[in-house]
């Protein structure tokens, strides 16, 4: 699928593996809707890259046909990439066998309603648009990337609500992927490891904290750069005949417990 001339959805496009989906995409002719919770950022990324930025929470509905909406203004929805997403880390009991030290149980539903309920509501609205193109060489009408986490595999000490929710994004791949072929509309998901994003934070001690992170990684040795992430997802958005696949992109690291 050629990517010139579609319009695409980014949710979390506001910053780090969104941003870098952005533009790249934007560099390859697409027209960008940059969905994002952070104003400031999304609207900073939608005029670096000619796009437009919606404010939307991804699990509310109305929020994200706005996105879809302003997307077909632009050009033929054909392209989505779900980065938006929250993380979370705290174990499921407390040391004192107070049930009130027990996993907060809003917080867990907060990770998943985010992450997971999130990426499949954008999915159904965006792919309903998407299956009213005009479909292109293999009668395809779009094609829409997930993003899970090797957390879905290797999920750390803490990481109970997190992990659920993107092993959940990974177990809808398949099904969901089955689902939408009938309207030409392909589905994969990436894993990514540890990528160098703002989550780290800045400054000499975010550096070498990173450093230390990279040499836990199989090779290279190194946190994986937001660019390479976009490299990766812009290829599963244009080559026709990946579906249904969930890759991990992660240097080759097998996380430990903690």
């Amino acid at each position: 699928m050629d990517i010139n001339g579609i319009s695409a959805i980014v949710t979390g496009g506001g910053s780090g593996l969104g941003a870098a989906t952005a533009r790249l995409l934007a560099q390859r002719g697409a027209k960008v809707v940059v969905v994002d919770m952070q104003d400031d950022k999304g609207e900073a990324i939608a005029k670096e890259t000619g796009g437009v930025f919606v404010h939307a929470n991804v699990a509310d509905t109305d929020e994200v046909i706005a996105a879809v909406e302003a997307a077909k203004e632009m050009a033929p929805l054909r392209g989505l990439v779900n980065a938006a997403g929250i993380g979370w880390a705290t174990r499921t009991i407390g040391r004192d066998g107070e049930y009130s030290s027990a996993h907060d149980l809003d917080v867990y539903r907060k990770v998943i309603e985010v992450n997971l309920i999130g990426t499949f509501n954008c999915i159904r609205l965006a792919a309903t648009a998407m299956s009213q193109n005009e479909p292109l060489d293999d009668n395809e009408r779009g094609a829409i990337v997930n993003v899970t986490s090797v957390a879905a595999f290797d999920g750390q000490i803490g990481q109970a609500a997190y992990s659920s929710s993107k092993g959940g994004v990974v177990g809808m791949t398949l099904p969901v992927a089955r689902d939408l072929s009938a309207s030409g509309i392909r589905l994969n998901t990436i894993a990514p490891g540890l990528i160098d994003t703002p989550i780290y934070g800045e400054g000499e001690g975010s550096e070498a904290f990173k450093a230390k992170l990279g040499e836990s990684v199989l090779f290279p040795r190194r946190l994986g750069r937001a660019d390479e992430f976009a490299s990766l997802a812009v290829e599963l958005l244009g080559n026709s005949y990946m579906n249904a696949e969930v890759i991990r992109i992660d240097g080759g690291i097998r996380m430990p417990p903690k």
